[in-house]
């Protein structure tokens, strides 16, 4: 067992794919000899070299457009967004192309490639570095959407990711990337996507969330003083609905909580899978503590943007007096 931060444990996960399987090769901007941005593929390109760590042009929809024609072509790519506000020169080839090579195709093509993409605020970055668009591409059949919370579950499910079938967005979120470390297992395991994880179980409610929120919502749970069942998604799309009915139906209760807006978030298509499996189960309305419904703020506001313990505590207090 390693020791590993969320970024090393992702590391150590390209590592041994592309150990595994010569198809496995990186492209992104400063993913080579930098190692990226966040440091993530450090290393990488020493070990494996520059036609398996690919140095690309400024160019995200070049990224992705070349990633998938590599896909078709046989191969696994892993191309990389450096931050997730960057995704918008690629939107058409990820929902217009990649979503859609398996249908367009009757099953003739796959697109089996892994985006990359660190996501969520916290680190005060400048404008269009600190989004979560998870809801966007969530809606986009044929894509799955991975977002891990722990550097367990970033090894192994990037490793579930890289062997799927289908086009996965990975999205790490960065302020989480060396916020705590995890034994992480130095052999090769995976976390099958579309499992949630039962972080804390309890009796009263059930909170529902999932990447760098799940640490705020442990926060507030253990401030509450009350039997709170924590349930990371870990996989958006598809997510586990199953469990957080089974759950709820236990509770009677749920809070959601979501770093991006709220309106139109997956927080909504959450509370009314609770409404359409858990009505009769109920004993008060889900709430949703979530961002706000505007653009995220300059780091002077940053904090107050995202859910922290104290709103997640209120919506607990107010959740259990109903």
């Amino acid at each position: 067992m390693a020791n590993l931060t969320l970024v090393q444990a992702i590391n150590l996960a390209l590592i041994q794919e592309m150990e595994k399987d010569d198809r496995v090769i990186l492209l992104g901007e400063d993913i080579g000899l930098n190692g990226g941005v966040f440091r993530a593929t450090e290393g990488l390109f020493q070990r494996f070299g520059g036609d398996r760590v690919v140095d690309s042009p400024l160019a995200e929809s070049g990224i992705v457009g070349t990633a998938i024609g590599l896909a078709m072509g046989g191969l696994r790519p892993i191309p990389e967004i450096q931050f997730e506000g960057f995704m918008g020169p690629a939107f058409d080839q990820l929902t217009n192309q990649c979503a859609r090579t398996n249908t367009r195709t009757r099953g003739g093509l796959t697109c089996p490639l892994v985006l990359r993409v660190p996501v969520g605020g916290g680190i005060h970055a400048p404008e269009l570095h600190s989004d979560s668009p998870e809801a966007i591409y969530t809606h986009t059949p044929g894509l799955k959407i991975v977002m891990p919370s722990s550097p367990y579950d970033a090894k192994g499910l990037l490793i579930s990711a890289i062997r799927d079938a289908d086009p996965v967005i990975f999205f790490e979120p960065k302020r989480i990337y060396r916020a705590f470390r995890e034994e992480v297992p130095e052999d090769e395991y995976t976390v099958p996507i579309g499992k949630a994880r039962t972080v804390c179980e309890g009796e009263e409610l059930t909170m529902v969330t999932w990447g760098a929120s799940v640490i705020q919502c442990m926060n507030a749970i253990e401030a509450s003083g009350r039997s709170i069942e924590l349930i990371d998604l870990r996989t958006i799309q598809p997510f586990d609905m199953e469990a957080v009915a089974a759950s709820v139906q236990k509770t009677g209760r749920c809070v959601i909580v979501h770093e991006a807006p709220k309106t139109c978030g997956l927080g909504a298509e959450i509370a009314t899978g609770i409404m359409e499996h858990c009505f009769l189960h109920l004993e008060a309305p889900v709430q949703r503590v979530c961002g706000f419904d505007t653009i995220m703020p300059y780091y002077k506001l940053e904090l107050e943007y995202l859910p922290d313990a104290e709103r997640i505590g209120k919506a607990i207090t107010e959740t259990m007096a109903y």
